[in-house]
């Protein structure tokens, strides 16, 4: 039964993702009538929310790598959002943003998000091999605590994911709002493209977080002996 579910939640990933890819080459071929590139919208959005010791920069680690660093204070934006003059560099370069603008006022789930990102990196590490040799320790000596060990690692990275989704709609949410009142998408075609695109890349973390969900079951359930 489990097998099954594995393969649906992969198939609507890989339907998730690739639908995600295809709106974001969609609105960047979509010209941005205000002619404001992705850095200058970013730095406009910050500007405008009081913002001033956070900096834009270009980010090296190629396409679809925005993101925005609370330690440092830097939005980091890819080459073809900090120089595109589209309505998917608009949309991208507003949402990063956005997080910066969660970080100077507080929001209360970026602040919990962030406060677990230490511990989750390190659980990120060791869940795999952990939950591998716990599960052949179980089935040769009937021992569950190494299992044990993988489970609560899964389960702070499976938590880690769906606080995660707040965030992202958040700021989504913040970035929607001011491209309309800054007039930054003119039209209604430009900020339902924006809408669109940021939706899509909402739900590549909604997939994320449930995979993250039905791989913690699975495990959860060997552990307590429900295995089918």
């Amino acid at each position: 039964m489990y097998w099954i579910i594995f393969i649906g939640i992969a198939v609507i990933s890989w339907i998730v993702q690739s639908r995600f890819k295809n709106k974001f080459k969609k609105y960047s071929e979509t010209p941005l009538s205000s002619g404001l590139s992705g850095a200058e919208i970013a730095q406009k959005m910050l500007h405008e929310n009081g913002i001033y010791d956070v900096k834009v920069l270009v980010a090296n680690e190629g396409g679809l790598s925005d993101h925005y660093n609370p330690a440092n204070k830097t939005v980091n934006l890819s080459n073809e959002v900090y120089y595109g003059r589209s309505v998917a560099a608009a949309a991208v370069a507003a949402h990063e943003s956005g997080h910066a603008v969660q970080h100077a006022t507080a929001y209360s789930w970026l602040q919990f998000r962030s406060a677990m990102v230490p511990v989750v990196s390190v659980a990120s590490r060791l869940t795999s091999w952990v939950l591998i040799g716990g599960v052949l320790l179980m089935a040769f000596s009937g021992n569950p605590w190494i299992l044990a060990v993988g489970v609560g690692a899964l389960f702070l990275t499976t938590l880690f994911a769906f606080v995660t989704l707040p965030v992202e709609f958040d700021a989504s949410g913040r970035a929607l709002k001011w491209l309309e009142s800054a007039n930054i998408t003119h039209s209604r075609d430009e900020h339902d493209g924006a809408k669109d695109a940021l939706k899509w890349a909402a739900m590549t973390y909604v997939v994320a977080a449930l995979s993250a969900l039905v791989t913690l079951l699975y495990y959860a359930f060997i552990l307590f002996g429900r295995r089918d």
